[in-house]
């Protein structure tokens, strides 16, 4: 691998570690560090990680790296939205049977798990279980073109949920719960029904992701401490320039009762 490609792969790894915050700005010579690649190498990353829109070059300030704000989210999710239902249509369709059951144990073996208790170590299974079971779907389709696209999206997907929010153990079984119905419809092999669910699914993690209520208990009183929220209670919502979003009105005009604990 070309020296240029190992710092592209180190830098998304740094991203997605969270040891690169969103927005922040960085120089060359801290990216040398944060790689352990020479400065050839940075600079040759450069413009791929422009081109994937990972990080911009501003005038007078430097590099700096992807912001997650409103727009972010909802042309990620609705990106995402597009691939995913197509291919887990197809999924459903035409993946083997074997494959369908190791995701199906895959998911079974943490729900089990999580009934007995979440642990940080059961989250990072079920996080690594949860992408797995989307990148296969997406890799089933054998479309060189798609599976970049969505690389790079889910980059970005997952620099948005890690900002705000992640799986914990008032998320993680809720979650698991969506992608067995998408595992249900897949193993009855209904397209039609795969893809609803998957919507369903898509659309709680863009709420989630946004601050918003998501109409489920365990996403409304999120525990102090959990990994998350990093102990100060569930984010809120983004407005269109990634700040905190007004309190919604009444039909009066009058500001509604805060959901938001203190």
């Amino acid at each position: 691998m070309k020296q240029r490609d190992q710092a592209y792969d180190a830098f998304v790894q740094q991203l997605l570690d969270g040891r690169l915050a969103p927005g922040s700005f960085v120089t060359q010579r801290e990216l040398v560090a944060l790689t352990g690649l020479p400065l050839g190498a940075v600079r040759e990353m450069i413009p791929r990680l422009e081109a994937d829109g990972l990080i911009s070059t501003l005038p007078q300030r430097g590099l700096q790296v992807a912001a997650v704000d409103l727009r972010l989210v909802h042309e990620a999710f609705q990106l995402r939205e597009i691939i995913e239902t197509a291919a887990v249509a197809h999924f459903a369709r035409t993946a083997p049977a074997s494959l369908v059951a190791t995701h199906r144990a895959a998911h079974d073996r943490v729900s089990a798990q999580a009934a007995d208790g979440v642990t940080e170590a059961l989250i990072a299974e079920a996080q690594a279980t949860d992408w797995g079971f989307h990148d296969a779907i997406v890799a089933h389709l054998g479309n060189g073109l798609v599976s970049e696209i969505h690389r790079v999206n889910l980059i970005r997907i997952r620099v948005i949920m890690q900002s705000r929010v992640a799986l914990s153990p008032e998320v993680l079984p809720p979650a698991f719960a969506e992608h067995a119905a998408i595992l249900a419809a897949v193993e009855n092999r209904d397209p039609d029904a795969a893809a609803a669910a998957l919507r369903r699914h898509l659309e709680t993690s863009r709420r989630r992701a946004l601050g918003l209520d998501t109409g489920r208990d365990a996403d409304r009183r999120e525990a102090p401490g959990s990994p998350e929220t990093g102990g100060r209670g569930a984010p809120d919502p983004l407005n269109n320039d990634g700040r905190e979003a007004p309190e919604p009105l009444n039909n009066d005009g009058r500001e509604a009762p805060s959901r938001r604990t203190a």
